[in-house]
């Protein structure tokens, strides 16, 4: 299984020549280049949705935008091969101290910041799997601590016993305190570290080639639990001519369930 994670950036004009009317296409040949089975894409709002389904029409999609539950706002959307892929329950919350309620801003975050999960049955095996996707804020110290605290106790009790595959913009490197926590007593495994191969740079956050190479972060992530294996892992920097696919890394994971 195929399994992405893509900050692909909202759409803003001021982004000039790197806007997303100029991305959009690239961006989601390389999806199907790669043959991506679920994606956890970040910074979704609602026309660059209409964009991708559009031109992955082998897709569906879960997610709602964080500031209203519906349209407004960025989602944390997945998407999934309609083919492949049973939805078995799926669902919402926002990191915060109100988790179910609509728009909710939590601790010192500067944005809403919402995950989305869902419960899936790959239909060749019969497999069952939850997959979470998320995007923490990228100012409040304290919202990104609390985040994972709290993306971790929502984890154990949706998936129970069940294989787990995450996905996010965690606006943190690997050594945070957070990161951390959530790989701690290995509940987690960074699938960078877990895959058997790995391609890239070490890095996923460059703004649109603008940083530096040498001050560039992984922030990021495709997480995994003990039930799945990682074959290969990709961190993905391509252009096409001068034309970015964000101002983040893709980063790709080759994966298989542990009988």
């Amino acid at each position: 299984m195929n399994i992405m994670s893509f900050n692909i950036r909202c759409d803003k004009l001021s982004d000039q020549e790197n806007s997303w009317q100029h991305r959009k296409d690239f961006a989601t040949q390389m999806i199907r280049f790669y043959g991506i089975d679920i994606l956890g894409a970040q910074e979704v709002l609602k026309n660059q949705l209409e964009d991708l389904l559009q031109r992955l029409p082998e897709y569906n999609f879960l997610g709602v935008g964080r500031i209203d539950g519906k349209d407004k706002g960025e989602h944390s959307a997945i998407f999934y091969k309609r083919e492949k892929f049973d939805v078995e329950k799926s669902g919402h919350f926002w990191l915060s101290q109100e988790p179910e309620k609509t728009g909710s801003k939590g601790w010192d975050a500067a944005c809403e910041r919402i995950v989305t999960w869902a419960i899936f049955k790959e239909k060749k095996s019969g497999t069952k799997f939850v997959f979470f996707n998320t995007h923490f804020d990228h100012i409040g110290e304290v919202a990104r601590k609390e985040s994972a605290i709290l993306l971790r106790k929502r984890m154990i009790e949706i998936a129970e016993t069940l294989p787990i595959i995450a996905t996010g913009d965690l606006n943190l490197p690997p050594s945070s305190e957070a990161v951390e926590f959530l790989l701690k007593d290995d509940f987690l495994l960074d699938a960078k570290k877990a895959a058997n191969f790995v391609y890239g740079p070490s890095w996923s956050f460059h703004d649109f080639g603008r940083i530096p190479i040498e001050y560039r972060q992984l922030i990021d992530y495709i997480l995994v639990n003990k039930s799945v294996r990682v074959n290969k892992y990709a961190c993905i920097s391509e252009t096409l001519n001068t034309t970015f696919l964000s101002d983040h890394n893709p980063v790709f994971a080759q994966i298989e369930f542990v009988s």
